[in-house]
């Protein structure tokens, strides 16, 4: 049946190829990525929202306290579950790391579960009160249709990846009905490097993505009310630039410890139990942490100030500015905790709308402390609004998505200005600090980052020198004699061997000329042995080092061919520079298709 499959589909493709080209061929598949993604964010969302209305429709609101208590935890739970009974025979990895990854060094192959999984584990956790965003899991899933769409069909590397981008860029626009933002994110993100024709799949995949979205879901994330921005407030965004580029270094080191604390914690279990409790106790102490948090920030910008405080513990307390303050500002390290928590314990989510509720965060208690101060009075929900924008560009290292995606989802173009200035300014604070973001950090330190900087470092990289050890060298053992084995190292064509123990361990090498020289002379023709001409090798490779550290080895040398052992200096083969450069020459050309 598979076979009959593949023949079917070999045939279509073979049909397809001589009616029309690959370009317009991926145009139309852009379209198509664009529906289903958009089919997919709409499905994501409605899901996710109907089991959040679902755990709060018949509770008054003081017994939902102890209620967030366990809800997180089931959610994380149920997440869990999910994964190990019906994901069994594939890898499930959350966030856009996996996506980069999958880029970098799988040939932008997406596994297919993700198209689904994605959707429910996110829908699960956030539904339950999981403090993360619903974007990274969209965007996988919108990556996985495009995908996968594109190696059924048969396309080459460079058009799945574009596909993958489209995907990314559908799902983006669907959750929010930000197309602009999708091409913008798919661009910043996935395609650094990019040309002109590839503008027409993505805004073909993003619009169509917004449009289908917003057929199946049509509220409205934000309404910003402004009449825009005064020049002698410059001085404050700048300010507020500052604080959210300090808070995103803050942020992206909290990320690594607190991943670090989970990692510790082998058993899936013992993860849930711990995360679900901590998240379930911050959720019940700070409410604005369940689930995204975006009700807090459309609160905020209707003028409700006490938005964060009013569903509290604390809410009789909200008369007092100096206790609003602070509660806010904890509010604001504990949103961070909370989705790393969310994250690390086993849930579903992305870093995306923590960003965003963050950023929205800082940029009110800042301009609602400076007009208490009476030193000026600023536009609360301008700078609610520059607070979002400038903390997802830094976090993310994504400023043009930052900007574009709330000018977006709040109508606030009339804003651009502050937008540009406060995102610039903390990206370029974070950026001092942090070279890469929180998504490609960990893929930069094992060098599987594919950068448009360091062209002959990325390729390296990519290279693993497993598959490029070469193994048809004559090997002789130290104590064979020479003419019993020499019909063998002539037609093995090579110039050197390799000198073994009874135990595999290495000795040296030989090169054949010397065996040549040495046979010519009678009295050693028949008791020529490999002891006596075995030489210590120029060098050695270890079987895990990384090309760039082998052809350092060579140059150093002056070597064109080394041999390589493993860590208990058994023999496995020689690795050549002609192999190197070959492998090299051609994941040079492929991205070079990537990148064009």
């Amino acid at each position: 049946m598979y076979i009959r499959f593949v023949n079917y589909l070999d045939k279509i493709n073979r049909y397809r190829k001589s009616k029309i080209s690959n370009r317009n061929f991926l145009v139309i598949l852009a379209v198509v990525v664009g529906v289903l993604a958009g089919l997919a964010a709409a499905a994501l969302k409605s899901l996710t929202h109907h089991i959040e209305e679902f755990l709060q429709s018949d509770w008054q609101w003081k017994y939902k306290y102890f209620l967030y208590l366990l809800f997180p935890m089931i959610g994380i739970l149920l997440t869990v579950l999910y994964i190990k009974y019906f994901i069994r025979k594939s890898k499930f990895e959350t966030g856009l790391t996996p996506l980069l990854y999958a880029i970098s060094k799988k040939s932008s192959r997406v596994e297919p579960h993700n198209i689904h999984s994605q959707i429910i584990t996110a829908a699960i956790t956030v539904g339950f009160g999981g403090s993360t965003g619903l974007e990274a899991p969209i965007v996988t899933s919108g990556s996985a249709i495009g995908s996968n769409l594109g190696r059924i069909l048969g396309l080459s590397y460079r058009e799945i990846t574009m596909l993958v981008a489209c995907g990314a860029a559908a799902g983006i626009a669907g959750a929010f009905n930000s197309p602009v933002a999708g091409i913008v994110f798919a661009i910043e993100i996935l395609l650094p490097e990019f040309t002109i024709p590839a503008f027409i799949p993505l805004l073909l995949s993003a619009a169509t993505a917004a449009v289908v979205a917003r057929l199946f879901y049509t509220q409205q994330l934000f309404f910003l009310v402004t009449e825009g921005w005064k020049v002698n407030a410059l001085f404050y965004y700048i300010i507020l630039a500052l604080l959210i580029g300090l808070f995103s270094i803050y942020f992206t080191k909290a990320n690594y410890v607190v991943k670090g604390f989970f990692y510790k914690i082998k058993h899936p279990y013992t993860k849930v139990i711990i995360g679900g409790l901590m998240l379930g106790a911050l959720v019940f102490l700070f409410p604005t942490l369940y689930g995204e948090g975006y009700i807090t920030i459309k609160s905020l910008l209707r003028g409700d100030y006490l938005a964060v405080i009013n569903n509290s513990i604390f809410s009789d307390y909200k008369t007092i500015p100096a206790l609003v303050i602070l509660f806010t500002v904890i509010t604001i390290f504990m949103k961070s905790i909370a989705t790393l928590v969310t994250l690390g314990a086993g849930g579903n989510g992305g870093t995306f709308a923590p960003s965003l509720i963050m950023g929205g965060l800082i940029g009110f208690i800042f301009a609602y402390v400076v007009n208490l101060s009476g030193i000026a009075q600023l536009n609360v929900p301008n700078f609610i609004v520059a607070g979002m924008a400038s903390a997802l560009g830094a976090i993310m290292h994504a400023p043009l998505t930052g900007i574009f995606l709330i000018a977006e989802i709040t109508g606030g173009y009339i804003l651009m200005v502050p937008l540009m200035i406060t995102t610039a300014i903390s990206y370029a604070v974070n950026r001092s600090s942090q070279k890469h973001s929180i998504y490609t950090k960990a893929l930069a330190d094992k060098g599987e980052l594919l950068s448009h900087e360091d062209k002959d470092t990325t390729v390296l990289s990519q290279m693993k020198l497993k598959y490029l050890i070469e193994k048809n060298y004559p090997t002789l053992s130290i104590n064979d004699l020479v003419s019993l084995r020499m019909n063998e190292i002539v037609q093995s064509h090579k110039n050197i061997c390799a000198v073994t123990d009874e135990l595999e361990d290495f000795k040296g090498v030989i090169y054949v000329e010397e065996i040549f020289n040495e046979m010519m002379k009678d009295e050693n023709k028949h008791s020529l042995t490999a002891s006596r001409l075995v030489q210590q090798a120029p060098n050695t490779i270890n079987e895990y080092d990384d090309l760039k550290l082998v052809l350092e080895k060579m140059e150093q040398e002056n070597a064109w061919i080394l041999p390589v052992v493993n860590n208990e200096n058994q023999y496995k083969g020689f690795v050549s520079k002609t192999s190197i450069f070959n492998k090299y020459r051609a994941l040079l050309m492929r991205q070079n298709d990537y990148m064009g």
